[in-house]
């Protein structure tokens, strides 16, 4: 289903991908490690405006958001992603813990930048509100792998701020993500 996306008549603007590596890297410069907060905080705000672009989005074609399965929401959540340029995005879970959001061409990840840790901040501020809005509940969103980090895609994990903090504790002692969730389940 393809269907023209209209900026000029959503609270959206277009952004150029090499304006926001340009801005991490500033960021990175000048703030070192704490730059990550400032791009999560920065994409977290405007997770409102892209979930009610999805929504005008979905009204465009007839369907309410609360009238989705989770079948086709996936779907039309990739294709609204991929239609305002983030890119591809496959919707899965892993071991019924969390929801899995896979891309191999997310806008923010620079596979020239070949850092040592996953570095799409801004997107996982974007990510958790936009599905937590959809979900009726805050969520969180940690991403552990990047192309920003020599990974073949982009995987975020979206679930509730416990489960993704546990998750992350048990990375910070040196378990794999895969691991971590498998014991959550």
């Amino acid at each position: 289903m393809a269907t023209n996306f209209a900026l000029a008549s959503t609270p959206l603007v277009a952004l150029p991908r090499q304006s926001l590596a340009a801005l991490r890297g500033a960021l990175m410069r000048d703030l070192g490690g704490g730059y990550a907060t400032y791009l999560q905080e920065a994409g977290y705000a405007g997770g409102e405006a892209i979930f009610a672009s999805f929504q005008e989005w979905l009204a465009s074609l007839g369907i309410s958001v609360e009238g989705v399965g989770y079948a086709e929401f996936q779907g039309l959540a990739a294709e609204f992603f991929r239609d305002t340029g983030w890119g591809s995005l496959a919707i899965g879970s892993l071991d019924d813990v969390v929801m899995t959001l896979d891309s191999s061409d997310w806008a923010e990840a620079d596979p020239t930048l070949n850092i040592g840790f996953p570095a799409c901040y801004y997107s996982m501020g974007l990510l958790a509100d936009f599905f937590g809005r959809l979900a009726g509940s805050p969520l969180a969103c940690y991403e552990v792998e990047c192309r920003s980090n020599g990974a073949a895609h982009c995987r975020f994990l979206l679930g509730s701020a416990e489960v993704i903090g546990q998750i992350y504790q048990r990375m910070t002692e040196g378990v794999d993500y895969v691991t971590a969730v498998g014991e959550l389940a």
